[in-house]
């Protein structure tokens, strides 16, 4: 089983992470940020990866530590749960539609990292969580997953759409991603025989 667990530990934050890239979708997670909590419970549940973890961060500050933190051991957890990365099909891609929202996300796990972010979400909050967060939570996955991941908004009006269709497509892309591609399962998806 592709696994992996994650401790990480600054004046800011305390996490403890563990995920399951071949799950089922199980979520049990405790951040201190409500939305951010019910973002990664969808992200769990259409990635169908089990996700763990409980944060405990300077949230009297703001939720900026605990989300970047948040968002850079998942990034770690999905690098180490994959290894060398042999047999994935390591693209993926989605077009998700969440009511007036519509979502692109398209992901490489090229080794290389890089957000192309262009998410337009009209709102500077949803309840009490800062949605320029969202971007923040993205670039510290990407920088510690090794990752390309390009995430849009073609259109929508509400932000809290925007904002969960973004979470749901990018774990679909994900999913489609790590899958092990039966015809190359023993391979690394690289000519240059690395990722």
């Amino acid at each position: 089983m592709r696994t992996a667990s994650i401790t990480r530990k600054t004046n800011e934050t305390e996490i403890a992470l563990s995920l399951n890239l071949d799950g089922k979708g199980e979520s049990k997670i405790s951040s201190g940020c409500g939305f951010l909590d019910h973002m990664l419970t969808l992200f769990a549940r259409h990635g169908r990866f089990d996700l763990e973890f409980e944060c405990k961060g300077d949230t009297w500050v703001d939720d900026h530590h605990t989300v970047e933190d948040i968002g850079i051991a998942l990034g770690e957890a999905f690098s180490k749960a994959l290894g060398e990365k042999r047999g994935v099909c390591r693209y993926g891609d989605t077009i998700l539609p969440m009511d007036e929202a519509l979502i692109l996300t398209a992901v490489d796990l090229s080794g290389r990292s890089y957000l192309g972010y262009a998410l337009s979400i009209p709102s500077q909050k949803v309840g009490s969580f800062d949605t320029e967060l969202v971007e923040e939570f993205w670039l510290g996955f990407t920088r510690t997953a090794a990752a390309t991941l390009h995430i849009r908004s073609l259109c929508g009006t509400n932000s809290h759409h925007i904002i969960e269709g973004a979470f749901k497509s990018a774990a679909r892309s994900l999913r489609k991603a790590v899958a092990i591609d039966p015809e190359f399962s023993s391979e690394i998806p690289s000519t240059k025989g690395v990722l």
